[in-house]
């Protein structure tokens, strides 16, 4: 049976979103060594799609040579990889080539920012829309190609939350792309697929459905953070993310692996205090503990924390911390690089290297029928799983 994975996002804790721009090797390779010895077994880790490509009909060489080595680096340091493609929406910003804007249709909720500047515009549709469609398949052809068969190379996953950026027309619009970048990637590099599904796509119906979205996947994949579920008992409740595992599970009937787990940290000196804004850093080992235990147990195939690091201060007043603080304190490692209670639960718990299990999946509402009775849905079946498993 396979071992239980265990793992991280990354960005490094110096530079965050803008590690392509100012490339630092040696402090990944440094990170990626601490990460090794901590335990873990995966990174998932974020090309910006700008940095990437700048222009639509171009891919930046610079920044595929950026990629081999963060590539090379994960290897040497014996850590399987999970590259996330086109960010894209990341901590409440959508980072947009300039040239995929759509100039008819306004940011919305969030943010939007191309060439390095707030735009007022959103992203086209990149589900069906051809030219853009075209854009990330020969994006995909060029990063797949480099690490084709590459030892690192556990899986890619086809964006970060992705509806943040842009809800599909239709479900068999997300569905029609992620067939599309599905086969071109496992074609070029040999390894499949999965995508970015988090809580909002099954609280909201923003017409994506796990079980077309994941038809041609290795493995489907949630997020989830009970300090932002709707349904949610408490800032605690380590049920949440189980719950979303057991839905996307039904749903798709594919094995999931929880891409992100985590709870945002409140600031130095200060205590949540019901709000369900925050925990404290002996709050946050804790629920690691807890929610590892669960999805472990209910058959996930391992959990990615979010996130590595907490970021330097320095760039508290750049997108997205500037308008979105608490985004600068999810690590397990502080912005000085030493390590939180968090940190030596998430190790503890990789060293038992527990084997994965495989259980029978949850027996929930059928996935046309839950949908259609959102957002009730939600609530009623989360009661059921509770109702089931305390």
């Amino acid at each position: 049976m396979a071992q239980f994975l265990l793992g991280v996002n990354y960005w490094p804790r110096r530079t965050a979103m803008y590690a392509w721009q100012r490339f630092d090797l040696g402090e990944m390779r440094e990170d990626f060594t601490r990460m090794r010895a901590l335990g873990f077994d995966v990174v998932r880790f974020f090309l910006m799609w700008e940095a990437f490509a700048p222009h639509r009909d171009a891919i930046d060489g610079d920044a595929l040579r950026r990629f081999d080595a963060v590539m090379q680096a994960l290897a040497d340091a014996r850590l399987l990889a999970i590259p996330t493609l086109f960010c894209g929406h990341m901590s409440g910003v959508n980072w947009v080539p300039a040239w995929a804007l759509d100039r008819t249709r306004p940011h919305g909720r969030f943010r939007t920012i191309a060439g390095g500047s707030t735009s007022a515009y959103a992203i086209g549709d990149f589900y069906a829309n051809e030219g853009l469609v075209a854009a990330q398949l020969r994006l995909a052809r060029a990063v797949g190609e480099r690490v084709k068969e590459h030892s690192a190379l556990l899986a890619w996953d086809l964006g970060n939350e992705f509806s943040n950026m842009r809800a599909p027309h239709a479900p068999l619009d997300a569905a029609a792309w992620s067939a599309a970048l599905t086969e071109t990637l496992l074609e070029e590099s040999g390894a499949g697929c999965t995508a970015g599904t988090h809580g909002e796509d099954v609280e909201n119906d923003r017409g994506i459905r796990p079980s077309s979205l994941a038809a041609r996947f290795a493995f489907a994949t949630m997020h989830g953070y009970p300090v932002y579920a709707t349904f949610s008992r408490g800032r605690m409740d380590a049920n949440v993310v189980p719950f979303y595992h057991a839905l996307v599970g039904a749903f798709s009937a594919k094995r999931v692996l929880f891409t992100e787990v985590g709870n945002p940290q409140c600031a130095p000196g200060a205590r949540d205090t019901g709000g369900m804004g925050c925990l404290t850093e002996e709050e946050m080992a804790a629920y690691a503990n807890a929610v590892l235990e669960r999805l472990l147990r209910r058959g996930a195939i391992g959990a990615l924390w979010w996130c590595w690091a907490d970021y330097d201060p320095s760039l508290a007043d750049l997108p997205p911390f500037d308008d979105a603080p608490h985004e600068l304190r999810f690590g397990i490692v502080r912005s000085d690089g030493s390590e939180k209670p968090v940190a030596r639960a998430l190790s503890d718990f990789a060293r038992k290297a527990l084997a994965a299990i495989d259980v029978p999946q949850l027996q929930v509402a059928g996935e046309q029928e839950y949908y259609a009775s959102l957002p009730q849905a939600i609530f009623d079946a989360y009661s059921a799983y509770c109702r089931i498993y305390a």
